[in-house]
């Protein structure tokens, strides 16, 4: 395993569209494992392989004692590939988010309370999840680099974007 570098906002790959995976073999293992341990090294809530520099449709999620959110339930450790999302409902919730290739700065974002998820995991059998609250935030959150978009895109007022130590008091954990 090895930590690898976290791409950061401003890096071309971090702006494309990622391509499928198309072949569940050693590569992508040891891809995962890459992703595992630089998520972990860093108190990631997840990871999606672009970030590391890999333009794959490949991410992980993971939130279980995590100090970066303390206020939240627990989030299943998940690999899934070449995931689609599908929102259930019109309900959104704003949320405060960080990511590791936006470090230092967090933004409020509105998200889709409950989605479907389906895809595969890393060997290629299907995921099928029907989730909501933070876990629902994660598995878009993620998703979203597999596009090439970055939360601070979807961030609706920049006032409400700053860096962690300036926001202080005004960011409120993140809704459950």
């Amino acid at each position: 395993m090895t930590v690898r570098r976290v791409l950061k906002m401003g890096e071309p790959l971090l702006g494309q569209v990622a391509a499928p995976v198309l072949r569940f073999d050693a590569e992508l293992e040891a891809l995962v494992r890459d992703m595992d341990e630089t998520m972990r090294s860093l108190n990631g809530a997840g990871i999606a392989a672009p970030q590391i520099g890999v333009s794959l449709r490949v991410v992980i999620f993971e939130v279980a004692d995590n100090p970066r959110y303390p206020h939240v339930s627990p989030v299943p450790y998940t690999v899934l590939v070449n995931p689609e999302l599908t929102p259930l409902g019109e309900e959104q919730a704003e949320g405060w988010e960080g990511c590791l290739s936006v470090p230092g700065l967090r933004g409020l974002v509105p998200r889709h309370t409950r989605l479907r998820y389906r895809g595969v995991d890393l060997h290629g059998a299907p995921i099928d999840r029907t989730v909501e609250g933070f876990h629902a935030r994660v598995v878009q959150h993620e998703v979203d680099h597999l596009d090439g978009i970055l939360y601070p895109q979807r961030v609706r007022d920049m006032r409400d974007f700053g860096f962690e130590d300036a926001l202080g008091t005004r960011m409120t954990p993140m809704p459950d």
